[in-house]
């Protein structure tokens, strides 16, 4: 046996013991060799794709420390709880605790008494605790959210950018592991370069998650979709995003009105307001979260079966970031984007609000016009935002994001595309949407008017559609390459070669017209057909829920939330293979034996009990 397939061997080990898991994926199989190997690695990996288990495998085998850098406080007692709680050693240091705490984790990171230890990075800025850490056998430092070191990402902290001083100012120099869940090529580049990794190995393990379908819906009135959605799925965890403070209240005051268990998270409540809130969401006291961008890097509830946005995020990275947050068990989610054109008007106002240098406002419109091109897209949703993180793929359709489950006939467009690219040509491709969609109309107003646009051959050649349906059919064109928007604040329409050839007779344009309500078609979908490792059907729904409430009495005894102890994934296996020995019960996934030792017990007497009781009319 050769040493890589004997060093697998050893890590596959590890992890059935730990984490209940036969194998790894694909991507965390390489990447945790090459940390074994002892070299810097980079990984790209979804949310959800299980990028922790990529470093803390290596954590358990490698000799010393595994020191984690972490953004958020809540993220750093996230994991370790989880670790805790399946018997290894792991430890944060925060600002939640005093400085006799701050001094006992370090006395048991020297005693060899720690595998991993937590911190933030703006602690690796501090003399003392760069004087301390000099002192352990580090052997990996593993930097999370790994983008943030980068201007160009979306949550860029300049904190992490003492990251690579660090390093390099141990007396011996660690393996250094970077991981993110979203980067376009330009901040890989940038997490490359300004972690200063050595000779690295780069792992894009595939940004596309199967079991999310994606969609997106204009024209909904979203505050009712909002409100039949979270009804129609009050028993279902879910997250809805909105731009600003104001929309989260006026959405949580309404959910709460009809009586849906919600909760709300914004950077106007207060930090214990926040806390209890976010609490109460990962212990299942609500089901609701409604929140800005504030909330969720760090929230690893593995349950969360719908992300609704209410509006649409600034740029693709965080729409990603925000939108994987549903599905982390694997099971079938639903990932919802309400588009209205003012949600590119708010975006553009918190762009103007943020005090920043001219080139990164730039940079911001630039992915805000992205963003935008997302949302009118009539390609496969999943095929775009791979094509956006510059990630290769079959070019095949999803099948259950809203672009291929649109059963709407396409339409010839031919002779509007003529118009619109007529009058954009007489207009010397100077105006933007709003402008060109007024001079089609035939609209009497102000500006139009004072460029004399109503003598133009196209002043009101579309006067029997409405100024918003013109524009909609405008961004439609600009996402397929027959116009250009430019960037900026005022983005100006510009013809391209493709829309010559429509004006010459050569191209038709075909379109799918807007349908009335898109809520029949995705917002009562309970998400995709994939197959799982086992039938939906087969799963036994009254137990399932029996074995959601022996976790919660465990996870109420242990204070940690719910998915901890067990996810929703296993305890849905745990429904069809009703276990009645521990060999059994060791072989639903994520059921490993230091957690099967600490919780199994009252599953398995779950079932026992139950097949003693003869309860056959439970069974399908």
């Amino acid at each position: 046996m050769s040493v890589e397939m004997m060093t697998l061997e050893r890590a596959q080990q590890q992890l059935q013991t730990y984490y209940g898991y036969p194998d790894f994926r694909e991507g965390q199989k390489r990447i945790v060799l090459s940390l074994l190997e002892g070299n810097d690695t980079l990984g790209i990996m979804p949310t959800g794709g299980g990028k922790s288990i990529c470093y803390q495998i290596p954590a358990l085998m490698l000799p010393g420390l595994t020191l984690v850098v972490s953004p958020l406080i809540s993220l750093m007692k996230d994991q370790v709880d989880a670790l805790t709680a399946m018997g290894i050693q792991a430890a944060y240091i925060n600002s939640t605790l005093s400085g006799k705490e701050v001094n006992e984790r370090i006395r048991a990171a020297k005693r060899g008494d720690l595998k991993l230890l937590y911190v933030a990075p703006e602690r690796l800025e501090v003399d003392w605790f760069r004087d301390e850490m000099s002192l352990l056998s580090i052997s990996c430092v593993a930097v999370d959210e790994a983008h943030c070191v980068s201007q160009w990402g979306h949550d860029f902290r300049t904190s992490y950018l003492s990251v690579a001083p660090f390093v390099e100012n141990l007396p011996q120099r660690p393996i250094v592991a970077a991981f993110t869940a979203t980067a376009t090529p330009e901040v890989t580049e940038d997490m490359l370069r300004l972690l200063r990794l050595e000779e690295p190995e780069v792992f894009v393990t595939g940004l596309s998650r199967d079991n999310l379908a994606m969609s997106v819906l204009r024209g909904e009135n979203k505050r009712d979709f909002v409100l039949n959605y979270a009804a129609g799925h009050s028993h279902q965890p879910g997250i809805i995003y909105a731009a600003t403070r104001k929309d989260v209240d006026d959405l949580y005051e309404r959910l709460r009105s009809a009586e849906i268990a919600a909760g709300r998270y914004h950077a106007g409540m207060a930090d214990e307001e926040r806390a209890a809130s976010q609490e109460a969401f990962l212990y299942d006291d609500v089901r609701v979260m409604v929140a800005t961008n504030a909330f969720g890097m760090g929230i690893d509830k593995s349950n969360v079966r719908y992300v609704i946005h209410f509006n649409m995020p600034k740029n693709m990275e965080a729409y990603i970031q925000e939108a994987g947050r549903a599905g982390r068990d694997g099971e079938p989610s639903q990932c919802i984007l309400l588009f209205g054109a003012q949600d590119i008007i708010t975006q553009k106002f918190l762009i103007e609000q943020n005090p920043q240098d001219a080139d990164r406002k730039h940079n911001d419109y630039r992915k805000l016009q992205q963003m935008v091109d997302y949302c009118y897209t009539t390609r496969c949703l999943r095929s775009a935002m791979l094509d956006y993180f510059g990630e290769e793929h079959e070019d095949k359709p999803c099948g259950i994001c809203s672009s291929c489950t649109d059963e709407r006939e396409l339409t010839d467009m031919t002779i509007d595309a003529q118009k619109i690219f007529s009058c954009i040509h007489r207009m010397r491709e100077r105006f933007g949407v709003s402008m060109v969609a007024a001079v089609l109309k035939g609209s009497r107003n102000k500006k139009v008017l004072q460029y004399r646009f109503d003598n133009l051959s196209t002043y009101g050649a579309m006067s029997d559609r409405t100024e918003k349906e013109i524009s909609e059919m405008i961004n439609v064109m600009a996402t397929e390459g027959y116009l250009m928007l430019s960037e900026g604040q005022y983005p100006v329409l510009k013809l391209q070669p493709l829309a010559a050839e429509v004006l010459k007779g050569q191209r038709k344009v075909m379109q799918r017209l807007p349908a009335k309500s898109a809520a029949e078609t995705s917002g009562g979908r309970s998400g995709g057909t994939r197959r799982h490792d086992y039938s939906q059907s087969a799963v036994n729904e009254t137990v399932f829920e029996q074995l959601r409430l022996i976790r919660r009495e465990i996870a109420g005894r242990e204070h940690v939330p719910s998915y901890i102890i067990f996810n929703d994934a296993t305890l849905r296996e745990m429904s069809v293979v009703c276990p009645q020995t521990e060999k059994e019960m060791l072989k639903v996934k994520g059921v490993g034996e230091l957690k099967f030792r600490k919780y199994g017990k009252a599953f398995l007497d779950f079932f026992r009990e139950r097949s003693d009781d003869s309860y056959d009319g439970d069974y399908e």
